[in-house]
């Protein structure tokens, strides 16, 4: 039986991935969605993930451009990304801010200036099972540290596909960013900071992985810890 297992599970990962992947495409306001692309950075690549972590399109996805708009929201307030249709790979999520040296719109992201403020990771039980809570959500939420300084900022999701995450490049990043303008009167101190990229080399366990067999018994989220003001 175990060695069914394992060769359906290599045979899932052997599968093309043909179909049009899901996008984070909206940001979610006051519990609602926004226009698409309206203050989510549209980018060239329609179908194609980000596997290389080296490169400059891990921060905001493959010719990113600036968003029509920044959202204005307050810290302490849920903001979160709506999906263009359901996430149906295996895998986890990241969310990072990143703190723009003057407006959200006209920065590229470079600089240790980036801190993770949510995450959904997998859940193991000892080797039994695992099993990944993003299944099959179309929007993820998530707070913004009350303490979070104000200024412009660009907020970044990341999905992390790891069906076929066994040898690197293979885990799969679906990104997205949305120019927001935090207010309040946070003075926290974010951190740890990091640089995307940077922020993984592709070794990591989180990410350099196979989840089908053996059945992994813990799993470690990547990324740094999560900030939470």
């Amino acid at each position: 039986m175990k060695g069914f297992v394992a060769a359906a599970a290599f045979l899932v990962a052997l599968i093309p991935d043909v179909s049009a992947h899901y996008r984070f495409t909206s940001l979610i306001l006051n519990g609602a969605a926004t226009g698409e692309y309206q203050y989510v950075r549209p980018y060239t690549s329609y179908n194609s993930p980000v596997t290389d972590v080296s490169s400059t399109a891990f921060r905001c996805n493959t010719g990113s451009s600036a968003a029509p708009q920044t959202a204005t929201v307050a810290a302490g307030s849920t903001i979160g990304f709506k999906l263009d249709q359901a996430i149906y790979h295996a895998g986890v999520i990241n969310v990072y801010l990143g703190k723009a040296p003057s407006t959200a719109a006209s920065w590229d992201g470079s600089g240790k200036t980036w801190f993770k403020v949510a995450q959904l990771s997998a859940v193991t039980n000892g080797g039994s099972s695992i099993t990944f809570p993003s299944d099959n959500l179309s929007q993820y939420t998530f707070r913004i540290p009350s303490s979070t300084p104000p200024g412009e900022y660009l907020a970044r999701i990341e999905h992390i596909a790891l069906h076929s995450a066994s040898s690197y490049p293979g885990a799969q990043f679906y990104i997205s960013c949305a120019q927001l303008k935090i207010t309040g009167s946070g003075g926290g101190n974010p951190g740890p900071l990091v640089s995307i990229p940077g922020v993984y080399t592709g070794q990591e366990p989180g990410i350099k992985i196979n989840i089908y067999y053996p059945i992994p018994p813990t799993y470690t989220q990547p990324g740094p810890s999560v900030w939470s003001g």
